[in-house]
């Protein structure tokens, strides 16, 4: 207990002020008290037969002790402690048969590396130890049952720590990792709490730069974002929620700062985000508003209209790997029939080409990714 604090500075209680302004000596015995109390919850932690109580009662208390982070961090064998809870209920993930006293146990000693997690001192070495990798095979389960989904929620509660302090190297560290496609994985199959969860950490990734820049460089980076935000907007137009509806939206405009990606957005920005689909949802929001408003003018901005004012497409225009294919070559699908439209649009998705057509099907612009995984960029 050498590296500990010399103590654990305490937040007023709740309901009210402390009562040291009116007895200082008891309350300091007070504080004394309950710092030795956690002091020796924290040693049971590493006492097998007194764990389970111990972790219930430091879960339930964490937010009384500024401190506490360190304290576990520091104290012999408490990190190992908690790991050893994780990985002992790995064998019961597939086949799910995992218990409510189970998950209730093990999301009390997530809610303490969430502490570790979020705690200034601690949180890089929390990093360094790579111990979010211990939480991923909670993140990557299909079983809807309570337990199971109680267990994804606390475990991106402790990644959403993470990512809720604005720091790069954090978001590098993340973007390492297969944090993405686990979140994007919750993000369809979860409850509404857990898909609003990740959908928070997708949107701090994408807040930051590097973050931006990592899930515009591919194709099919963006099209796996956008297709599963697309899904979820879908979704909410049947069951609204304001809460999910609000990161969805600073998530889409977070990728419209990207030139590339706004391109896109401009192909696949879902129409009911374009309508009136959601503004009885948003009418007590008027910064989601404000956002949608700002994706809108940034979406509706297109580069086609500009191209068209200074001269205008008079033919389609194709940019393909290697040049420009000569517009006597697809003169005939300038206008498209119904059944056309359909089918170009379907080789469009299966191929990861971007289309963009006047109200009439008039194709202005048709861009291929090429091998590089690059957009090019109109003539």
């Amino acid at each position: 207990m050498a590296n500990l604090p010399q103590s654990l500075s305490m937040n007023a209680p709740f309901g009210g002020p402390p009562s040291s302004a009116a007895n200082p000596a008891g309350a300091q015995v007070n504080k004394e008290r309950k710092l030795a109390s956690a002091e020796n919850l924290v040693l049971e932690l590493s006492n097998p037969e007194l764990r389970e109580n111990a972790l219930l009662e430091l879960s339930k208390k964490r937010e009384l002790f500024q401190d506490l982070a360190p304290l576990l961090w520091n104290s012999f064998g408490t990190i190992a402690a908690l790991l050893q809870e994780i990985v002992s209920i790995y064998p019961v993930l597939s086949p799910p048969n995992l218990t409510p006293a189970q998950s209730n146990r093990v999301c009390n000693a997530l809610a303490l590396l969430q502490c570790v997690a979020s705690h200034s001192e601690t949180r890089m070495l929390f990093l360094n130890a790579h111990i979010p990798l211990y939480l991923y095979p909670f993140l990557n389960t299909n079983s809807k049952s309570r337990p199971f989904e109680y267990l994804r929620l606390t475990s991106l509660g402790v990644i959403g720590a993470l990512v809720k302090v604005d720091d790069t190297e954090v978001i590098s560290f993340l973007l390492s990792t297969e944090i993405i496609p686990l979140c994007l994985r919750t993000m369809e199959m979860g409850s509404e709490l857990s898909k609003t969860v990740a959908t928070f950490i997708v949107q701090k990734i994408l807040l930051d730069d590097v973050g931006l820049d990592y899930i515009c460089t591919t194709a099919e980076r963006f099209f796996a974002v956008g297709r599963v935000l697309g899904n979820m907007v879908a979704a909410l137009a049947e069951q609204q929620s304001t809460r999910l509806l609000k990161h969805i939206i600073r998530c889409y405009l977070r990728l419209s700062d990207n030139p590339r990606a706004c391109d896109a957005l401009r192909n696949c920005l879902p129409d009911m985000l374009k309508d009136a689909t959601f503004s009885s949802c948003l009418r007590e929001d008027p910064t989601t508003r404000r956002w949608l408003q700002q994706l809108l003018h940034n979406v509706g901005g297109s580069r086609v209209a500009a191209f068209q004012a200074g001269g205008g497409f008079d033919h389609m225009l194709v940019i393909w790997p290697g040049g420009t294919i000569p517009g006597d070559h697809v003169a005939s699908l300038e206008r498209l029939t119904e059944n056309q439209h359909s089918l170009l649009l379907l080789l469009a998705d299966h191929l990861k080409i971007l289309l963009h057509f006047s109200p009439s099907r008039t194709v202005f612009l048709l861009r291929f990714w090429d091998n590089s995984n690059s957009f090019f960029s109109p003539i």
